[in-house]
């Protein structure tokens, strides 16, 4: 193998690992949303942890990324139709829930306690 190969095989490893990485924590963070109670929580991310580590080993290229991409496929045919949303974060029920007062407002935030000057 020469040194250009190896490069390319090493980042091209690299960018497996990191879309391995990316798909199980969006399919974690998916199964909150399916499992109402902590301890059904816990079995499904106990069954996809096992899922992913019995294809660990794996070590040709092109199989991975066949498998990464069934796994990609999989997760957005089974994601959750209406996910969990922070209330705060943007598509949350609280966010801008208190939009910014328009120019000319002033908030007195020591409202009666003003200095009698």
């Amino acid at each position: 193998m020469s040194l250009t190969s190896t490069a390319a095989h090493a980042a091209r490893r690299a960018a497996q690992r990191e879309r391995v990485r990316i798909l199980y924590r969006r399919a974690l963070k998916d199964t909150l949303n399916w499992a109402v109670h902590r301890h059904l929580f816990y079995d499904d991310a106990a069954n996809l942890r096992e899922r992913f580590e019995q294809h660990r080993h794996v070590e040709d290229l092109d199989t991975i990324d066949r498998m990464i991409e069934d796994g990609e496929a999989t997760y957005n045919k089974w994601r959750h139709p209406d996910p969990y949303i922070v209330p705060w974060a943007p598509g949350g029920s609280k966010f801008t829930r208190n939009p910014t007062p328009p120019e000319g407002i002033e908030i007195v935030y020591n409202f009666g306690r003003e200095d009698n000057d």
